[in-house]
């Protein structure tokens, strides 16, 4: 009993655990010498297509933030900007929908000075970032016509317009401050008063102007593009033959999925949607698992390795 109790008591901590396990039980299920055959099968030509395609969505992955940040006036040179990205992204995959990637706001602080601009930039790169699953999702998401019993598309649309009035109504400074004012005037410490007052005024200093959105969406689509096509070319590794408009469709449900703050990086949760997503059109769950799993190894562990080493030379100047 009071394990049980102790796990209703602390259920949000123990919520990345259960993608974990999700992602274990799928490995035993599936057969882990299943699954490594697999991997060992991969065609070493569209994994090296792959890698240059991941090489390619760090760049453009880079520079969407990277353009904000101009907007912003916050004058950080592009190879640091990869580097700081690089860095993000090791901390991004390990936290629960990649929020660790935030750290970004404190390595921008050397440019910021304090972490309202940083903040704001970062927020509008997701802001973007959410906005192109949606709209992949939504428009490619034809592919399931009459495959579900509920009408898919709808569903896509009320959450992104939800998401796109929160996002409008919080993009005006004035609008911000009246909702907030309460928790201002409440919850916030006295002495905290002054700090926040002039974060809360920094986020939405240089804020770019509205028609400056068209050209980060577009670089931004070209960020997930990239990391899409890189995916494609690991499913033609180990054999996946779909056409790739069912991928932007499929990976990018599976991206909204894996946004949910449950799990780490998505794990468990986004194999379990490709695996249920792809299986509609007679994928062999194998070979969804071990595309993930390589995805995994080609997206996120080698960029975080090379990551690390800008992270150690720094704790070492």
């Amino acid at each position: 009993m009071g394990l049980i109790k102790n796990i209703k008591k602390n259920w949000k901590k123990y919520l990345p655990i259960l993608g974990i396990i999700l992602f274990i039980y799928l490995l035993i299920r599936l057969g882990i010498g299943n699954v490594l055959k697999e991997i060992a099968k991969a065609n070493p030509f569209f994994l090296l297509l792959s890698l240059d395609f991941m090489v390619l969505y760090l760049f453009f992955q880079t520079l969407k933030w990277f353009v904000i940040a101009k907007k912003q006036k916050i004058n950080v040179p592009f190879m640091e900007a990869f580097r700081i990205n690089l860095m993000s992204n090791f901390y991004g995959l390990v936290t629960p929908s990649k929020i660790g990637v935030i750290t970004r706001v404190e390595y921008l602080k050397k440019y910021t000075k304090n972490l309202g601009k940083g903040t704001s930039n970062f927020v509008l790169d997701k802001v973007m970032d959410t906005s192109f699953i949606f709209i992949a999702a939504i428009v490619f998401s034809f592919i399931f016509q009459n495959k579900f019993s509920f009408d898919l598309r709808i569903y896509l649309i009320v959450l992104f317009l939800f998401f796109l009035l929160v996002f409008l109504v919080f993009h005006k400074k004035e609008r911000t401050r009246f909702i907030l004012r309460f928790f201002y005037k409440r919850l916030i410490p006295k002495k905290m008063k002054e700090d926040t007052k002039i974060t809360f005024d920094s986020f939405y200093e240089d804020l770019p102007k509205k028609r400056y959105f068209p050209f980060f969406f577009l670089v931004n689509s070209l960020a997930w593009i990239t990391t899409y096509i890189s995916t494609y070319f690991i499913a033609l590794s180990i054999g996946i033959n779909l056409p790739l408009y069912y991928f932007l469709a499929i990976l990018s449900i599976g991206t909204i999925v894996s946004l949910i703050p449950i799990t780490i990086n998505g794990l468990g949760t986004r194999e379990f949607t490709l695996i249920s997503l792809f299986g509609i059109f007679g994928i062999e769950a194998t070979k969804v698992f071990s595309m993930s799993v390589i995805s995994i190894l080609v997206s996120g562990v080698i960029p975080a390795l090379i990551s690390f080493f800008f992270l150690f030379r720094r704790k070492e100047k």
